[in-house]
Protein backbone atom coordinates (compact mmCIF):
# COMPACT_ATOMS: atom_id res chain seq x y z
CA UNK A 1 0.00 0.00 0.00
CA UNK A 2 1.28 3.49 -0.64
CA UNK A 3 0.32 7.19 -1.45
CA UNK A 4 1.71 9.28 -4.39
CA UNK A 5 2.34 12.22 -1.40
CA UNK A 6 5.83 13.41 -2.12
CA UNK A 7 5.80 15.59 1.29
CA UNK A 8 8.99 14.96 3.79
CA UNK A 9 8.54 13.05 7.51
CA UNK A 10 7.32 15.00 10.23
CA UNK A 11 9.48 14.70 13.68
CA UNK A 12 7.90 11.72 14.91
CA UNK A 13 8.71 9.74 11.32
CA UNK A 14 5.69 9.80 9.39
CA UNK A 15 4.83 11.43 6.40
CA UNK A 16 3.56 14.57 6.14
CA UNK A 17 -0.45 15.03 4.94
CA UNK A 18 -0.32 11.34 5.58
CA UNK A 19 -3.39 10.22 8.56
CA UNK A 20 -2.56 7.84 10.78
CA UNK A 21 -2.41 4.45 9.72
CA UNK A 22 -3.69 1.28 11.64
CA UNK A 23 -5.52 3.78 14.31
CA UNK A 24 -9.08 1.77 13.67
CA UNK A 25 -9.88 -1.80 13.86
CA UNK A 26 -13.16 -2.82 12.40
CA UNK A 27 -14.95 -2.02 15.62
CA UNK A 28 -13.30 1.41 15.64
CA UNK A 29 -15.08 2.10 12.34
CA UNK A 30 -18.10 0.46 13.05
CA UNK A 31 -18.36 3.03 16.10
CA UNK A 32 -17.78 5.99 13.78
CA UNK A 33 -20.21 4.61 11.64
CA UNK A 34 -23.31 4.12 13.31
CA UNK A 35 -22.80 7.02 15.74
CA UNK A 36 -22.97 9.14 12.60
CA UNK A 37 -26.65 7.10 11.51
CA UNK A 38 -27.53 8.08 15.08
CA UNK A 39 -30.07 4.98 16.20
CA UNK A 40 -31.81 6.88 18.69
CA UNK A 41 -32.02 10.29 17.50
CA UNK A 42 -33.22 8.17 14.35
CA UNK A 43 -35.71 6.55 15.66
CA UNK A 44 -36.84 9.04 18.34
CA UNK A 45 -37.38 11.86 15.29
CA UNK A 46 -37.95 9.73 12.46
CA UNK A 47 -40.30 7.11 13.23
CA UNK A 48 -43.24 8.77 14.70
CA UNK A 49 -42.94 10.66 11.36
CA UNK A 50 -42.72 7.59 9.45
CA UNK A 51 -45.74 6.00 11.66
CA UNK A 52 -47.97 9.22 11.83
CA UNK A 53 -47.58 10.95 8.02
CA UNK A 54 -46.55 7.67 5.65
CA UNK A 55 -47.07 4.17 6.06
CA UNK A 56 -48.60 3.98 9.27
CA UNK A 57 -48.03 0.63 11.01
CA UNK A 58 -46.17 -0.66 8.10
CA UNK A 59 -43.40 1.88 9.06
CA UNK A 60 -41.30 -1.41 9.53
CA UNK A 61 -41.90 -2.75 6.09
CA UNK A 62 -40.32 0.43 4.74
CA UNK A 63 -36.92 0.16 6.92
CA UNK A 64 -37.17 -3.39 5.46
CA UNK A 65 -37.67 -1.82 1.75
CA UNK A 66 -34.29 0.58 2.47
CA UNK A 67 -32.65 -2.27 3.57
CA UNK A 68 -32.86 -3.66 1.05
CA UNK A 69 -32.13 -0.96 -1.46
CA UNK A 70 -28.73 -0.20 0.98
CA UNK A 71 -27.40 -3.39 1.16
CA UNK A 72 -27.57 -3.48 -3.01
CA UNK A 73 -26.00 -0.10 -3.13
CA UNK A 74 -23.35 -1.50 -0.56
CA UNK A 75 -22.19 -4.58 -2.65
CA UNK A 76 -20.78 -2.62 -5.72
CA UNK A 77 -19.53 0.08 -2.94
CA UNK A 78 -17.24 -2.54 -1.52
CA UNK A 79 -16.53 -4.29 -4.60
CA UNK A 80 -14.24 -0.67 -5.07
CA UNK A 81 -13.54 -0.42 -1.95
CA UNK A 82 -11.33 -3.49 -1.93
CA UNK A 83 -9.42 -1.68 -4.63
CA UNK A 84 -9.21 1.69 -4.14
CA UNK A 85 -8.55 3.06 -0.14
CA UNK A 86 -8.85 6.98 0.52
CA UNK A 87 -10.64 9.50 2.65
CA UNK A 88 -12.05 11.12 -0.28
CA UNK A 89 -14.46 8.16 -0.62
CA UNK A 90 -17.29 8.90 -3.57
CA UNK A 91 -14.65 11.91 -4.54
CA UNK A 92 -12.11 9.16 -5.68
CA UNK A 93 -14.33 6.36 -6.52
CA UNK A 94 -16.35 8.26 -8.98
CA UNK A 95 -12.97 10.19 -9.86
CA UNK A 96 -11.66 6.91 -11.20
CA UNK A 97 -14.56 5.34 -11.88
CA UNK A 98 -15.98 7.55 -14.30
CA UNK A 99 -13.89 10.85 -14.81
CA UNK A 100 -12.15 13.36 -12.74
CA UNK A 101 -14.71 15.95 -13.58
CA UNK A 102 -17.86 14.11 -11.99
CA UNK A 103 -15.64 12.74 -9.25
CA UNK A 104 -14.96 16.43 -8.68
CA UNK A 105 -18.34 17.32 -8.81
CA UNK A 106 -19.38 14.29 -6.54
CA UNK A 107 -16.91 15.27 -3.95
CA UNK A 108 -18.08 18.28 -3.52
CA UNK A 109 -21.92 17.45 -3.34
CA UNK A 110 -20.65 14.92 -0.40
CA UNK A 111 -18.36 17.86 1.45
CA UNK A 112 -21.21 20.42 1.02
CA UNK A 113 -23.39 17.05 2.09
CA UNK A 114 -21.48 16.85 5.69
CA UNK A 115 -20.69 20.31 6.28
CA UNK A 116 -24.18 21.48 6.47
CA UNK A 117 -25.19 18.03 8.40
CA UNK A 118 -22.55 19.55 11.82
CA UNK A 119 -24.50 22.20 11.55
CA UNK A 120 -27.86 21.14 11.24
CA UNK A 121 -27.25 18.28 13.71
CA UNK A 122 -26.12 21.03 16.25
CA UNK A 123 -29.41 22.50 15.93
CA UNK A 124 -31.77 19.81 16.44
CA UNK A 125 -29.05 18.98 19.92
CA UNK A 126 -29.82 22.24 21.36
CA UNK A 127 -33.28 21.24 21.54
CA UNK A 128 -33.20 18.04 23.20
CA UNK A 129 -30.71 19.61 25.46
CA UNK A 130 -33.14 22.42 26.52
CA UNK A 131 -35.89 20.41 27.09
CA UNK A 132 -34.01 17.78 29.43
CA UNK A 133 -32.93 21.18 31.22
CA UNK A 134 -36.00 22.73 31.55
CA UNK A 135 -37.38 19.51 32.89
CA UNK A 136 -35.17 18.17 34.91
CA UNK A 137 -33.22 21.19 36.38
CA UNK A 138 -35.57 24.09 36.00
CA UNK A 139 -32.64 26.20 33.93
CA UNK A 140 -33.41 28.23 30.45
CA UNK A 141 -30.87 29.37 28.85
CA UNK A 142 -30.15 30.64 24.44
CA UNK A 143 -29.69 27.30 22.60
CA UNK A 144 -26.99 29.16 21.39
CA UNK A 145 -25.03 28.37 24.63
CA UNK A 146 -25.58 24.84 23.94
CA UNK A 147 -24.65 25.26 20.58
CA UNK A 148 -21.28 26.73 21.05
CA UNK A 149 -20.32 24.31 24.13
CA UNK A 150 -21.00 21.61 21.50
CA UNK A 151 -18.94 22.92 18.65
CA UNK A 152 -16.24 23.19 20.65
CA UNK A 153 -16.00 20.19 22.33
CA UNK A 154 -16.27 18.38 19.32
CA UNK A 155 -13.14 20.53 17.84
CA UNK A 156 -11.51 19.76 20.94
CA UNK A 157 -12.01 15.99 20.28
CA UNK A 158 -11.48 15.78 16.61
CA UNK A 159 -8.16 18.03 16.92
CA UNK A 160 -6.81 14.93 18.92
CA UNK A 161 -5.55 11.55 17.73
CA UNK A 162 -8.60 10.09 16.22
CA UNK A 163 -8.52 6.89 18.87
CA UNK A 164 -9.80 10.00 21.51
CA UNK A 165 -12.77 10.59 19.10
CA UNK A 166 -13.88 6.26 18.82
CA UNK A 167 -13.54 6.24 22.55
CA UNK A 168 -16.33 8.90 23.16
CA UNK A 169 -18.34 7.76 20.76
CA UNK A 170 -17.82 4.10 21.79
CA UNK A 171 -19.56 4.52 25.17
CA UNK A 172 -22.08 6.87 23.88
CA UNK A 173 -23.54 4.74 20.96
CA UNK A 174 -23.42 1.07 23.52
CA UNK A 175 -25.31 3.04 25.97
CA UNK A 176 -28.04 3.98 23.43
CA UNK A 177 -27.88 0.80 21.58
CA UNK A 178 -28.80 -0.89 25.21
CA UNK A 179 -31.58 1.64 26.15
CA UNK A 180 -33.83 0.99 22.97
CA UNK A 181 -33.20 -2.26 22.73
CA UNK A 182 -34.29 -2.34 26.64
CA UNK A 183 -37.21 -1.04 25.24
CA UNK A 184 -37.79 -3.35 22.40
CA UNK A 185 -37.09 -6.91 23.99
CA UNK A 186 -39.34 -5.69 27.13
CA UNK A 187 -42.53 -5.42 24.36
CA UNK A 188 -41.48 -8.50 22.67
CA UNK A 189 -41.19 -10.67 25.52
CA UNK A 190 -44.56 -9.52 27.02
CA UNK A 191 -45.92 -10.28 23.46
CA UNK A 192 -46.84 -7.23 22.22
CA UNK A 193 -49.61 -4.50 22.91
CA UNK A 194 -53.41 -4.83 23.03
CA UNK A 195 -52.97 -5.67 19.08
CA UNK A 196 -50.20 -8.71 19.85
CA UNK A 197 -46.87 -8.26 18.10
CA UNK A 198 -48.07 -7.26 14.88
CA UNK A 199 -46.77 -9.57 12.02
CA UNK A 200 -48.00 -8.15 9.19
CA UNK A 201 -46.20 -5.09 9.81
CA UNK A 202 -43.20 -6.38 8.20
CA UNK A 203 -44.38 -7.64 4.77
CA UNK A 204 -42.20 -5.81 2.75
CA UNK A 205 -44.53 -5.72 -0.12
CA UNK A 206 -46.74 -3.46 2.52
CA UNK A 207 -43.74 -0.66 2.59
CA UNK A 208 -45.72 1.08 -0.39
CA UNK A 209 -49.20 1.26 1.80
CA UNK A 210 -50.16 5.11 2.63
CA UNK A 211 -51.76 5.22 5.94
CA UNK A 212 -55.71 5.69 5.23
CA UNK A 213 -57.81 8.81 6.47
CA UNK A 214 -58.88 8.54 9.97
CA UNK A 215 -57.23 5.10 10.48
CA UNK A 216 -59.17 2.87 13.30
CA UNK A 217 -61.22 5.67 14.03
CA UNK A 218 -58.23 7.71 15.31
CA UNK A 219 -59.19 10.96 13.27
CA UNK A 220 -55.63 11.27 11.81
CA UNK A 221 -55.31 12.61 8.21
CA UNK A 222 -53.94 10.28 5.65
CA UNK A 223 -50.68 9.67 5.26
CA UNK A 224 -48.25 9.49 2.18
CA UNK A 225 -46.28 6.57 1.95
CA UNK A 226 -43.26 7.97 -0.30
CA UNK A 227 -42.50 10.19 3.29
CA UNK A 228 -42.48 7.15 5.33
CA UNK A 229 -39.50 5.67 2.86
CA UNK A 230 -37.96 8.94 2.67
CA UNK A 231 -37.37 9.23 6.57
CA UNK A 232 -36.51 4.94 6.56
CA UNK A 233 -33.86 6.02 4.09
CA UNK A 234 -32.86 9.55 5.41
CA UNK A 235 -32.12 7.58 8.98
CA UNK A 236 -29.20 6.03 7.23
CA UNK A 237 -27.28 8.95 6.28
CA UNK A 238 -23.70 8.19 6.81
CA UNK A 239 -22.96 4.55 6.15
CA UNK A 240 -20.34 5.14 3.50
CA UNK A 241 -18.38 6.44 5.87
CA UNK A 242 -16.54 3.72 6.05
CA UNK A 243 -13.94 4.41 3.07
CA UNK A 244 -13.47 7.75 4.71
CA UNK A 245 -11.89 6.31 7.57
CA UNK A 246 -10.25 3.44 4.89
CA UNK A 247 -6.72 5.13 5.48
CA UNK A 248 -6.68 4.79 9.38
CA UNK A 249 -8.28 1.14 9.71
CA UNK A 250 -5.68 -1.29 9.91
CA UNK A 251 -6.73 -3.34 7.27
CA UNK A 252 -8.25 -1.22 4.73
CA UNK A 253 -8.88 -4.22 2.17
CA UNK A 254 -10.64 -6.04 4.56
CA UNK A 255 -12.02 -3.82 7.33
CA UNK A 256 -14.11 -1.04 4.81
CA UNK A 257 -15.80 -3.80 2.86
CA UNK A 258 -16.71 -5.22 6.18
CA UNK A 259 -17.82 -2.38 8.34
CA UNK A 260 -19.69 -1.38 5.67
CA UNK A 261 -21.72 -4.50 5.14
CA UNK A 262 -21.97 -4.81 8.56
CA UNK A 263 -22.94 -1.39 9.43
CA UNK A 264 -26.05 -1.40 6.56
CA UNK A 265 -27.48 -4.97 7.70
CA UNK A 266 -26.92 -4.62 11.15
CA UNK A 267 -28.66 -0.75 11.25
CA UNK A 268 -31.54 -1.90 9.12
CA UNK A 269 -32.58 -5.10 11.02
CA UNK A 270 -32.23 -2.94 14.27
CA UNK A 271 -34.23 -0.14 12.89
CA UNK A 272 -36.75 -2.57 11.92
CA UNK A 273 -36.53 -4.29 15.24
CA UNK A 274 -36.93 -0.68 17.24
CA UNK A 275 -39.53 0.39 14.81
CA UNK A 276 -42.04 -2.92 14.72
CA UNK A 277 -41.86 -2.81 18.48
CA UNK A 278 -42.79 0.74 19.32
CA UNK A 279 -45.67 0.27 17.21
CA UNK A 280 -46.57 -2.95 18.38
CA UNK A 281 -45.85 -2.26 22.14
CA UNK A 282 -48.42 0.91 21.94
CA UNK A 283 -50.78 -1.21 19.33
CA UNK A 284 -51.96 0.14 16.02
CA UNK A 285 -54.28 2.86 17.10
CA UNK A 286 -52.76 4.07 19.39
CA UNK A 287 -49.32 4.26 17.78
CA UNK A 288 -50.67 6.10 14.86
CA UNK A 289 -52.51 8.99 17.29
CA UNK A 290 -49.62 9.38 18.90
CA UNK A 291 -47.17 9.82 16.28
CA UNK A 292 -49.57 12.32 14.61
CA UNK A 293 -50.30 14.07 18.16
CA UNK A 294 -48.86 16.80 20.18
CA UNK A 295 -45.87 14.67 21.38
CA UNK A 296 -44.60 12.27 18.93
CA UNK A 297 -41.39 11.23 21.20
CA UNK A 298 -44.41 9.30 23.31
CA UNK A 299 -44.14 6.58 20.13
CA UNK A 300 -41.02 5.35 22.42
CA UNK A 301 -41.18 6.81 25.61
CA UNK A 302 -45.12 5.36 26.20
CA UNK A 303 -43.69 2.03 25.75
CA UNK A 304 -40.74 2.72 27.39
CA UNK A 305 -42.87 3.53 30.95
CA UNK A 306 -44.82 0.68 30.04
CA UNK A 307 -42.65 -2.17 29.60
CA UNK A 308 -38.97 -0.77 31.42
CA UNK A 309 -40.01 1.39 33.87
CA UNK A 310 -40.19 5.74 34.43
CA UNK A 311 -36.48 5.30 34.38
CA UNK A 312 -36.08 4.04 30.83
CA UNK A 313 -37.90 7.37 29.97
CA UNK A 314 -35.67 9.72 32.36
CA UNK A 315 -32.74 7.48 30.62
CA UNK A 316 -34.15 8.05 26.91
CA UNK A 317 -34.08 11.99 27.53
CA UNK A 318 -30.60 11.91 28.63
CA UNK A 319 -29.07 9.21 26.06
CA UNK A 320 -31.13 11.11 23.21
CA UNK A 321 -28.68 13.99 23.76
CA UNK A 322 -25.80 11.72 24.30
CA UNK A 323 -26.53 10.12 20.13
CA UNK A 324 -26.78 13.21 19.11
CA UNK A 325 -23.58 14.63 20.33
CA UNK A 326 -21.95 11.51 19.17
CA UNK A 327 -23.81 12.01 15.89
CA UNK A 328 -22.46 15.35 15.32
CA UNK A 329 -19.05 14.48 16.36
CA UNK A 330 -18.78 11.37 13.77
CA UNK A 331 -20.20 14.09 11.02
CA UNK A 332 -17.43 16.51 11.75
CA UNK A 333 -14.87 13.68 11.82
CA UNK A 334 -16.14 13.39 7.92
CA UNK A 335 -16.88 16.59 6.60
CA UNK A 336 -13.10 17.14 7.66
CA UNK A 337 -11.46 14.58 5.93
CA UNK A 338 -13.49 15.38 2.41
CA UNK A 339 -11.51 18.93 3.05
CA UNK A 340 -8.36 17.19 3.82
CA UNK A 341 -8.43 15.16 0.64
CA UNK A 342 -8.95 18.30 -1.21
CA UNK A 343 -6.05 20.14 0.31
CA UNK A 344 -3.65 16.98 0.28
CA UNK A 345 -4.96 17.07 -4.09
CA UNK A 346 -4.16 20.54 -4.54
CA UNK A 347 -7.56 21.71 -4.83
CA UNK A 348 -8.09 23.69 -2.12
CA UNK A 349 -5.25 25.50 -0.24
CA UNK A 350 -2.80 22.79 1.02
CA UNK A 351 -2.65 23.79 4.55
CA UNK A 352 -6.21 21.60 4.57
CA UNK A 353 -4.14 19.25 4.06
CA UNK A 354 -1.89 18.86 6.98
CA UNK A 355 -1.86 16.87 9.77
CA UNK A 356 -0.83 17.14 12.97
CA UNK A 357 3.03 16.63 13.82
CA UNK A 358 1.84 14.28 17.14
CA UNK A 359 -1.61 13.00 16.24
CA UNK A 360 -1.65 12.56 13.11
CA UNK A 361 -4.83 14.17 13.24
CA UNK A 362 -6.17 16.09 9.63
CA UNK A 363 -6.34 19.28 12.73
CA UNK A 364 -6.44 21.99 9.71
CA UNK A 365 -9.34 20.91 8.33
CA UNK A 366 -11.08 19.94 11.31
CA UNK A 367 -10.34 23.63 12.83
CA UNK A 368 -11.74 25.39 9.45
CA UNK A 369 -14.71 22.84 9.95
CA UNK A 370 -15.85 24.03 13.67
CA UNK A 371 -15.08 27.56 12.33
CA UNK A 372 -17.92 27.10 9.23
CA UNK A 373 -20.24 25.22 11.51
CA UNK A 374 -19.62 28.22 14.24
CA UNK A 375 -20.52 30.99 11.31
CA UNK A 376 -23.49 28.90 10.16
CA UNK A 377 -24.70 27.94 14.34
CA UNK A 378 -24.29 31.57 15.16
CA UNK A 379 -25.58 33.25 12.04
CA UNK A 380 -28.61 31.43 12.39
CA UNK A 381 -28.93 32.50 16.00
CA UNK A 382 -28.52 36.34 15.72
CA UNK A 383 -31.12 36.17 12.32
CA UNK A 384 -33.49 34.37 14.44
CA UNK A 385 -33.94 31.06 12.89
CA UNK A 386 -35.18 28.41 14.93
CA UNK A 387 -32.66 25.87 15.50
CA UNK A 388 -35.13 23.10 14.89
CA UNK A 389 -37.51 23.94 12.31
CA UNK A 390 -35.11 26.32 10.44
CA UNK A 391 -31.80 24.95 11.36
CA UNK A 392 -32.12 21.68 11.23
CA UNK A 393 -34.57 20.77 8.58
CA UNK A 394 -33.65 22.78 5.83
CA UNK A 395 -29.78 21.84 6.27
CA UNK A 396 -30.89 17.95 6.94
CA UNK A 397 -33.22 17.87 3.47
CA UNK A 398 -30.18 19.72 1.63
CA UNK A 399 -28.04 17.09 2.71
CA UNK A 400 -29.44 14.52 2.45
CA UNK A 401 -30.57 15.27 -1.27
CA UNK A 402 -26.70 15.66 -1.71
CA UNK A 403 -25.17 12.77 -0.12
CA UNK A 404 -28.17 10.51 -1.97
CA UNK A 405 -27.05 12.31 -5.41
CA UNK A 406 -23.56 11.15 -4.85
CA UNK A 407 -24.75 7.55 -3.78
CA UNK A 408 -26.42 7.16 -6.99
CA UNK A 409 -23.21 8.63 -9.30
CA UNK A 410 -21.12 5.94 -7.02
CA UNK A 411 -23.35 3.29 -7.86
CA UNK A 412 -22.84 4.40 -11.89
CA UNK A 413 -18.75 4.59 -11.25
CA UNK A 414 -18.89 0.97 -10.19
CA UNK A 415 -20.30 -0.13 -13.00
CA UNK A 416 -18.21 2.20 -14.98
CA UNK A 417 -14.84 1.21 -13.18
CA UNK A 418 -14.85 -2.76 -13.55
CA UNK A 419 -17.79 -2.99 -16.68
CA UNK A 420 -16.50 -0.41 -19.38
CA UNK A 421 -13.06 0.17 -18.13
CA UNK A 422 -12.44 -3.27 -17.20
CA UNK A 423 -10.61 -2.82 -14.33
CA UNK A 424 -9.93 -6.21 -12.08
CA UNK A 425 -11.76 -8.63 -14.15
CA UNK A 426 -11.27 -10.75 -11.46
CA UNK A 427 -13.44 -8.98 -9.05
CA UNK A 428 -16.49 -8.35 -11.74
CA UNK A 429 -19.29 -9.85 -11.59
CA UNK A 430 -22.69 -9.72 -13.54
CA UNK A 431 -24.84 -9.49 -9.74
CA UNK A 432 -21.97 -7.17 -7.33
CA UNK A 433 -20.69 -5.21 -9.78
CA UNK A 434 -23.49 -3.92 -12.57
CA UNK A 435 -26.92 -5.61 -11.12
CA UNK A 436 -26.65 -4.67 -7.41
CA UNK A 437 -25.07 -1.54 -8.33
CA UNK A 438 -27.99 -0.41 -10.76
CA UNK A 439 -30.70 -1.20 -8.35
CA UNK A 440 -29.41 0.04 -5.13
CA UNK A 441 -28.30 3.81 -7.25
CA UNK A 442 -32.12 4.17 -8.92
CA UNK A 443 -33.23 3.64 -5.15
CA UNK A 444 -31.59 6.54 -4.18
CA UNK A 445 -32.39 8.63 -7.35
CA UNK A 446 -36.27 7.36 -6.60
CA UNK A 447 -35.48 8.92 -2.73
CA UNK A 448 -34.33 11.83 -3.91
CA UNK A 449 -37.91 12.03 -6.14
CA UNK A 450 -38.98 11.39 -3.02
CA UNK A 451 -37.48 14.22 -1.18
CA UNK A 452 -38.41 16.83 -4.04
CA UNK A 453 -41.78 15.96 -4.86
CA UNK A 454 -42.40 16.39 -1.41
CA UNK A 455 -40.65 19.37 -0.17
CA UNK A 456 -43.25 21.18 1.63
CA UNK A 457 -44.35 18.58 4.06
CA UNK A 458 -40.72 17.54 4.55
CA UNK A 459 -39.93 20.92 5.62
CA UNK A 460 -42.88 21.10 7.81
CA UNK A 461 -44.89 23.71 5.31
CA UNK A 462 -41.78 25.35 4.63
CA UNK A 463 -41.76 25.13 0.89
CA UNK A 464 -43.15 28.47 -0.39
CA UNK A 465 -39.58 30.29 1.80
CA UNK A 466 -36.61 31.01 -0.53
CA UNK A 467 -34.28 28.87 1.66
CA UNK A 468 -36.28 25.85 0.41
CA UNK A 469 -37.20 26.78 -3.24
CA UNK A 470 -33.56 27.34 -4.12
CA UNK A 471 -32.63 24.01 -2.60
CA UNK A 472 -32.71 21.94 -5.77
CA UNK A 473 -30.70 24.57 -7.85
CA UNK A 474 -28.37 24.88 -4.45
CA UNK A 475 -27.75 21.00 -5.46
CA UNK A 476 -27.46 20.87 -8.69
CA UNK A 477 -24.84 23.91 -8.45
CA UNK A 478 -22.37 21.76 -6.21
CA UNK A 479 -22.31 18.93 -8.42
CA UNK A 480 -22.45 21.26 -12.05
CA UNK A 481 -19.58 23.75 -11.23
CA UNK A 482 -17.13 22.24 -9.97
CA UNK A 483 -17.09 19.70 -13.04
CA UNK A 484 -17.59 22.03 -15.38
CA UNK A 485 -14.33 23.75 -14.17
CA UNK A 486 -12.43 20.66 -13.74
CA UNK A 487 -13.38 20.49 -17.44
CA UNK A 488 -11.61 23.70 -18.26
CA UNK A 489 -8.99 22.66 -15.97
CA UNK A 490 -7.90 19.77 -18.18
CA UNK A 491 -6.82 22.30 -21.06
CA UNK A 492 -6.19 25.41 -18.79
CA UNK A 493 -4.86 23.73 -16.21
CA UNK A 494 -3.71 20.39 -17.05
CA UNK A 495 -1.52 20.25 -13.85
CA UNK A 496 -4.12 20.96 -11.35
CA UNK A 497 -6.51 18.68 -13.26
CA UNK A 498 -4.36 15.58 -13.02
CA UNK A 499 -4.25 16.23 -9.06
CA UNK A 500 -7.87 15.65 -8.81
CA UNK A 501 -8.52 12.16 -6.93
CA UNK A 502 -4.48 11.77 -7.04
CA UNK A 503 -4.04 10.85 -3.31
CA UNK A 504 -5.53 7.15 -3.63
CA UNK A 505 -3.74 4.43 -1.41
CA UNK A 506 -4.35 1.34 -4.53
CA UNK A 507 -3.69 -1.97 -4.44
CA UNK A 508 -2.93 -3.93 -7.60
CA UNK A 509 -4.37 -0.85 -9.24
Amino acid sequence: MGTNSGEGLTKTGHKEGQLRPNALGLVGVLFFVVAFSAPITAMTANGPIAVGYGNGIYAPAGFIFATIILTLFSVGFVAMAKHITSTGAFYTFVSRGISKPMGFGTGWLSTAAYISIEAALIGVLTVFVDTLMVDTFNVTLPWVVYALIAIFLIGFLSYKDISVAMKVLGVVLVTELFLLATMAFGVLFKGGGPDGLMLETLNPAKAFTSLPENFAGTGVAAGVAGIGLLFAFWSWVGFETTAIFGEESKNPRKIVPQATLIAVVGIGVFYTFITWMAVAGNGAAKAVELSAGATPFELLYTPMATYVGAWGVTGFQWVVVGGSFACALAIHNSATRYLFAFGRDGLLPKALGRTHPDYQSPYFASNVQTAVTLVVVVGAYVVGIDPYLGLYTVLAIFATVCLLSAQGLTALSCIWYFHVKKMHPETANVFKTMLAPAIGGLGCAYVVYLVLSNIDFATGGQGETAAIKILPWAVLAFAVVPTLLAIWWKSAKPNLYEKIGSSVFTHSD
